[in-house]
């Protein structure tokens, strides 16, 4: 992989204000002296603001398993973006919401029928934690 020479990155990325955000798991002083910006992606490609086509080999961080911009997902998000981008689960409730936790439940082993949507794996575990707490409880 050619890389720039750091006056080309200090091109990439004039009038970029890099201060504001901390990267996670990233030497950020060396980053930000010479930063590596991703400005597209296509497939199983990331395009880099010098023009260089990176393989994504871990999806993202496991978030784009089918790749980047898929027609027909990028077609679904923006059907169901237009009808409604956000629906709260505090006490209201979607229909498709129902319908894929209905789906999810037919695919899991027997005895589990219910699903519990989650964000994150930390939110995913503290929620374990509190429905096995209550259950216990109860």
């Amino acid at each position: 992989m050619n890389m720039p020479d750091e006056k080309a990155l200090r091109q990439l990325h004039e009038g970029l204000n890099l201060q504001p955000l901390w990267i996670p798991f990233t030497a950020n002083r060396q980053f930000k002296a010479a930063p590596r910006l991703l400005v597209s992606a296509k497939d199983m490609y990331y395009q880099t603001q010098d023009g260089r086509r990176l393989l994504d080999g871990i999806a993202g961080l496991w978030a784009v398993n089918a790749g980047h911009c898929r027609p027909k997902i990028v077609e679904a998000v923006q059907r169901q973006v237009a009808a409604m981008d956000f629906a709260p689960t505090f006490q209201m409730g979607h229909p498709i919401a129902f319908e894929f936790a209905e789906r999810l439940a037919a695919l899991a082993p027997p005895g589990f029928k219910r699903v519990f949507f989650t964000n994150s794996g930390s939110e995913s575990a503290g929620t374990a934690a509190k429905i096995a707490l209550a259950y216990h409880r109860a």
